[in-house]
């Protein structure tokens, strides 16, 4: 939905921030989005142009794609540019020649109207179209596991229902951690399918002589070991939803197989002959961006097309900054015993300076971590023996004059260590057994690291 702003008069509740393009209206929990406009003024599609408003739009010579082009220098899928609450991006997915913005080669970049993008032969003046976007939120901050305050989530809540009530494929992508089977399940669970089984294929996990099987099952006889007769993940979903996890992992020629049972609806057995109807919805995920396979000729374009049918970008923890506090508490108190049941301030003041590249998953370690062991890793030491895990802004460094760094560095690890040996065993009544199960370390090791810091003076450690 596109609302005009004409004149330079802004929508009531709209006040646009330099270089933004994302404001939460006060009164009806919208999402105004400013509409950045791309129009050619050299090559051969002279003239053309589009909108970039909510949605990500692509630019390449697909006819699938959002801007179409006839310049044979410009890529299928050549570049993405998608909003972010700090302005626009644009991605290069990996084209021949390259996308360059004012005259700079880019593989992913912020760009800004009055600035020029080219691509191939093919260059477009960059500006804001004068209108406004709005994308509807959901006033909750959750959808079956998943939670989230931040308008990118909002904005996946709002739609996720609707989805969910269809049959249609959905291909969830995003990078490692972000939520991606989470939301996979929670689909399938808010949908007509919810009472049907929910069966998960990891196709990077399988080796690529046996996924085949895995699939689509096979005949007694049909490979050597196949000693009996074996259904295939399709048929086991058969009422419910089958999930393809890692879906860019997926060898070249298997991928006619898949898309011709999404289109038939049926599938054969390795090594049958009948052919078997399915009644499954298939959602698939994938850490790559499967565009970027199409154009380097690893993904079918055919197959990435039918499965884009509703595509989801589950966004990277660092572009939900929002969300950090709020998964952080509700891991802290998914861990913790009853009498902590909050994190510390300074642990959530900590954990919201991170990137975190591992996302949600990591995020959750860490909290786990923090909680089991004192982790210093999240709750820095300070160095202070009577609490050798106190939370701290930043960990006490003492620089000694001429003191080189390598002997800096291993002393302060040797501190380090010998404090979190000590918690450990402390915090498991000086259990060795117990201690390494929980800090997943062999004991052996653990003893040589008490023999190494109290060669003479065990601190009351004893094995089970």
């Amino acid at each position: 939905m596109t609302r005009s702003s004409a004149g330079g008069h802004h929508h009531p509740w709209y006040r646009p921030g330099v270089g933004r393009t994302q404001v939460i209206t006060a009164r009806t929990k919208e999402l105004l989005i400013r509409t950045l406009r791309l129009e050619v003024v050299a090559g051969p599609d002279r003239g053309k142009a589009i909108e970039v408003g909510e949605a990500e739009v692509t630019i390449g010579t697909d006819p699938a794609g959002s801007l179409v082009l006839d310049d044979p220098t410009v890529s299928r899928i050549h570049a993405a540019i998608r909003p972010l609450p700090e302005g626009w991006m644009i991605r290069d997915l990996g084209s021949t020649n390259g996308t360059t913005v004012d005259g700079v080669t880019v593989i992913e970049a912020m760009i800004r109207p009055g600035q020029t993008l080219a691509i191939g032969q093919t260059t477009l003046a960059i500006a804001t179209s004068g209108a406004i976007s709005v994308e509807p939120l959901s006033e909750e901050s959750s959808w079956g596991a998943a939670l989230g305050r931040s308008p990118a989530m909002r904005r996946l809540f709002a739609v996720l229902p609707r989805i969910a009530a269809s049959d249609v494929p959905v291909l969830l992508e995003g990078e490692t951690g972000t939520g991606k089977t989470m939301l996979a399940e929670a689909i399938h669970r808010h949908g007509d399918r919810m009472g049907g089984p929910f069966v998960v294929v990891d196709c990077g996990a399988i080796a690529p002589g046996l996924i085949e099987s895995e699939l689509f099952g096979h005949q007694k006889g049909a490979f050597t070991g196949a000693h009996a007769q074996r259904a295939g993940a399709f048929e086991l979903a058969s009422g419910g939803t089958v999930f393809l996890d890692e879906l860019g992992e997926l060898p070249l020629d298997l991928q006619p197989k898949l898309l011709r049972a999404i289109e038939e609806k049926s599938i054969r057995r390795v090594g049958g002959s009948d052919t078997i109807a399915l009644d499954v919805r298939m959602i698939a995920a994938t850490n790559r961006d499967l565009r970027r396979e199409v154009n380097r000729g690893a993904f079918r374009s055919d197959l990435y097309y039918r499965l884009n049918t509703i595509r989801l970008r589950v966004p990277a923890l660092r572009e939900r900054r929002e969300d950090i506090a709020l998964l952080a508490e509700h891991f802290w108190r998914a861990s913790a015993p009853d009498d902590q049941p909050d994190p510390p301030a300074e642990l959530l003041v900590e954990l919201m300076r991170r990137d975190w590249p591992g996302n949600v998953r990591e995020l959750r370690s860490t909290v786990e971590r923090a909680v089991l062991l004192g982790d210093p890793g999240v709750l820095e030491w300070t160095g202070n023996d009577a609490d050798p895990f106190a939370v701290s802004a930043a960990p006490k460094v003492d620089l000694v004059d001429g003191q080189p760094f390598r002997v800096a560095k291993e002393q302060a690890v040797t501190r380090w260590e010998r404090a979190y040996v000590r918690a450990l065993v402390d915090r498991h009544g000086g259990n060795l057994s117990r201690a390494a199960r929980a800090a997943k370390t062999d004991r052996n090791y653990l003893r040589e690291l008490l023999n190494r810091h109290w060669p003479s003076d065990d601190p009351g450690s004893s094995d089970d």
